[in-house]
């Protein structure tokens, strides 16, 4: 019995390690943190991105849809995870991802280091709709075009 707790502590223990990449909105910026599994796998701590770089942000309710082009930096394992850098046509993504389960996707303006940000949230709805805006507030104080 005690040997069937330990393993179950553990499974949700690992488990919560993985769950706890966060898109946050900080004073001017968007920012992903990640926990520090997440860091090591992705060979970063966190990403920060300027609020008037957003050009859209959305939901996507099948992970594996927000991924594009191949994994550069960074380690993944299929139908499981991704974290790190995939490079595609368009330019680079950071992705820190987890199946199954919706991402928050926060698309941005060309110039920028990264094209699309691919986060695992616990609650999207609430991420996405502030970046949302966030971003539509800083947009509106630097006179950039109304987008996403």
């Amino acid at each position: 019995m005690r040997t069937c707790v330990l393993a179950h502590r553990a499974a949700t223990v690992r488990r919560e390690a993985f769950t706890v990449a966060r898109l946050l909105v900080e004073n001017r910026d968007v920012v992903v943190r990640l926990s520090w599994r997440e860091a090591l796998l992705a060979r970063r701590k966190q990403v920060r991105v300027p609020l008037v770089a957003v050009q859209a942000a959305k939901i996507e309710y099948d992970w594996w849809r927000s991924l594009r082009g191949a994994a550069e930096r960074g380690k993944w394992r299929p139908e499981r995870f991704c974290m790190g850098t995939w490079r595609h046509p368009g330019g680079l993504d950071f992705v820190a991802v987890h199946a199954p389960g919706p991402v928050a996707v926060v698309d941005l303006f060309p110039g920028h280091r990264f094209a699309r940000l691919s986060v695992s949230a616990a609650a999207p709805e609430g991420t996405v709709q502030a970046v949302r805006l966030a971003a539509r507030s800083a947009r509106a104080g630097t006179g950039q075009p109304r987008t996403g």
